[in-house]
């Protein structure tokens, strides 16, 4: 049995938590209440934290100019000072996390589509940005794995999401560590997942790793970390993870029938026509890693990159991409 890490996830009060979005409400949400046995969620309410109590006449994003600011339209108060300095200071704090969920389109929390206005008075939406909260979250840690409970509804981004901040606690334990053996080995057992987000990137840490101008282990551990993030940044695209799958299914092609490997091909073309996830296949591929004990794939976090119970697909939607 893979044993996983716990990931630490900053997450919108609102998203199941507590009753403090502005008209009082809770935000009921199956992904994020079947993640929470699995990681450390840190809660967090920026417009309660500033003093706006619950439930509250709402806020929202002024535009004016460059500057923007946070106005509550019905009293007229500007707390763009308040939110920035809370910001500030609770981003600051934060010493060790792996991802977000943030509250979509909420004028502090979102990152995306919220609704910008020329002024406080009622008038139309003239374009859409990020919240203060949500903004300033991407600013500091845009390495990290950062999203909405919308988006989350896909299961490309919910595939996405979980392989980062597993991938990003896995190597935040092995900082503890500072073992270049350790580092070795986490290295190789990362291959075939790195190969099949960024091929470029995987090469490029093997370099560190390999550590040939002799740096200082720290020194080390910070470029491999610094890479490491970014060869997640981006989904992969669906040849490169299916190139690793063609690659693994060598391993029993003398084992399988005809019939096997038709029904397994028939489920990487139905991922490279985004009909079913990445997971899908992975995991039938797994289950002949363990039915033919390969040591090296048993290995691989390629096969095990998350809990598999968190890609249920009872809280799935189209969700926002």
């Amino acid at each position: 049995m893979t044993l996983f890490p716990k990931p630490k996830i900053v997450v919108s009060k609102c998203i199941g938590f507590d009753p403090c979005r502005y008209n009082g409400e809770i935000v009921r949400d199956k992904f994020v209440a079947r993640l929470e046995p699995h990681v450390d969620f840190l809660c967090v309410c920026p417009e309660v934290e500033i003093g706006l109590g619950t439930p509250r006449d709402p806020i929202r994003v002024v535009s004016s100019g460059k500057d923007f600011k946070l106005i509550q339209p019905a009293s007229g108060l500007d707390v763009s000072r308040k939110m920035r300095e809370f910001t500030s200071e609770f981003l600051g704090d934060l010493k060790e996390v792996d991802g977000f969920i943030l509250k979509s389109r909420s004028p502090s929390c979102g990152f995306t589509d919220v609704k910008l206005y020329a002024g406080p008075e009622k008038g139309p939406c003239i374009g859409k940005g990020a919240g203060f909260f949500g903004g300033a979250v991407l600013e500091k840690f845009g390495d990290r794995a950062v999203e909405d409970e919308g988006r989350l509804l896909n299961l490309n981004i919910r595939e996405h999401f979980l392989t980062r901040v597993y991938a990003f606690a896995r190597f935040r334990e092995l900082r503890r560590s500072s073992s270049m053996r350790d580092l070795i080995g986490f290295h190789g057992a990362n291959k075939l997942l790195l190969m099949a987000y960024n091929q470029t990137k995987m090469r490029e840490l093997g370099r560190i790793v390999a550590n040939g101008d002799g740096k200082r282990i720290p020194a080390v551990f910070d470029l491999y970390e610094k890479s490491f993030c970014e060869a997640f940044h981006k989904p992969p695209r669906h040849a490169s993870p299916i190139n690793v799958l063609m690659h693994a299914l060598g391993y029993f092609k003398k084992e399988l029938s005809a019939r096997e490997k038709r029904h397994f091909l028939g489920m990487c073309e139905a991922y490279r026509r985004g009909k079913t996830p990445l997971s899908s296949a992975v995991s039938v591929l797994g289950s002949w890693v363990i039915r033919f004990e390969s040591v090296y794939l048993q290995e691989q976090t390629f096969f095990h990159p998350f809990p598999a119970d968190l890609m249920a697909l009872d809280d799935s939607g189209r969700g926002r991409v």
